[in-house]
């Protein structure tokens, strides 16, 4: 005979005091560690420690293993994580709705981005929230830098209300708002030897080390990175950057983010009129998500 799988004892209710652990957990797996937890919770080791038993406890299951290097979530912990950040975003959209009943703009808005985009000189992003925050200092304001996949799974599961993503392929489950047009050159530092090359040329790039960005493309760009010897690559622009200062690599950045090198006489851009292309950046919110006037007043910001 086959072994039944033991049964666990089901949840009957959530309480306060079950989501004030539900949060302390969530607060430990984004620190790291307990050590690393203290300062943002206000409580000690000890203390987290006996709360995150007692949370292990009433949901009968391990969460997470501790070590030297932090803290290590089991199947059960990544699987309750996720639970937790649906729940959250739940009695956070609820909190909205009943405040936009009463007509009090309060609340959170829950932003993610990409790196980078506090160089664009048009500043949508920064002026919007700087005008949201004036309508109203009753608004929490909580932004995330992650990776364009992250951020749609985020924005789709309602972690976040709002991201900005690189225009690249679109999800059925998405809106989309343009946002900025960036245009992308080739550089190198002035510490490879085609910085002070006089004629540099196609043939030269071709058989140059490149290093590409590991997030999706548009056609055009991944056009450009395939006429080029791509040997390394990099999560983002900060990546790339970091590689190109090295002498050893030329590659991609955005011309607004690659200027503050370049007026310091630290990189130069190569073979501009053949070696170029546009990356659009995206607003993107739920698709059929309920009405959310903090959201409403952010997307109106940007549009002005």
């Amino acid at each position: 005979m086959q072994n039944k799988k033991k049964q666990r004892p089901l949840i009957n209710q959530i309480t306060d005091f079950d989501i004030k652990l539900l949060r302390l957990f969530k607060t430990v797996v984004e620190c790291g560690s307990y050590t690393a937890a203290e300062a943002i919770l206000g409580i000690t080791k000890s203390a987290i420690s006996i709360q995150m038993s007692d949370l292990e406890k009433r949901l009968n299951m391990k969460l997470c293993h501790r070590g030297r290097g932090g803290i290590t979530l089991t199947d059960e912990g990544e699987a309750v994580l996720s639970s937790i950040e649906v729940l959250l975003a739940s009695i956070e959209q609820f909190r909205n709705d009943v405040n936009q009943i009463n007509n009090d703009l309060r609340g959170e808005l829950n932003i993610a981005l990409v790196n980078n985009l506090v160089t664009q000189p048009q500043m949508r992003i920064t002026h919007a929230l700087r005008d949201l925050r004036t309508m109203s200092d009753k608004i929490n304001i909580n932004i995330t830098m992650a990776t364009p996949s992250d951020i749609e799974k985020g924005v789709i599961e309602g972690r976040f209300h709002v991201g900005a993503i690189p225009a690249t392929n679109r999800s059925s489950g998405l809106n989309y708002q343009d946002l900025y047009n960036e245009p992308y050159l080739l550089y190198c530092s002035d510490q490879h030897p085609y910085f002070s090359e006089a004629q540099v040329t196609a043939t030269m790039l071709k058989q140059t080390n490149t290093v590409i960005t590991g997030h999706r493309m548009t056609p055009d760009a991944i056009g450009m990175h395939q006429l080029l010897r791509c040997s390394a690559t990099a999560s983002d622009h900060e990546g790339v950057a970091f590689l190109i200062l090295t002498g050893t690599y030329i590659g991609f950045l955005p011309e607004h983010y690659a200027n503050y090198w370049v007026t310091q006489g630290r990189m130069k851009a190569l073979l501009t009129e053949r070696y170029h292309f546009q990356q659009g950046i995206s607003l993107v919110t739920k698709r059929g998500l309920q009405h959310n006037q903090i959201l409403h007043q952010f997307l109106e910001f940007i549009g002005t």
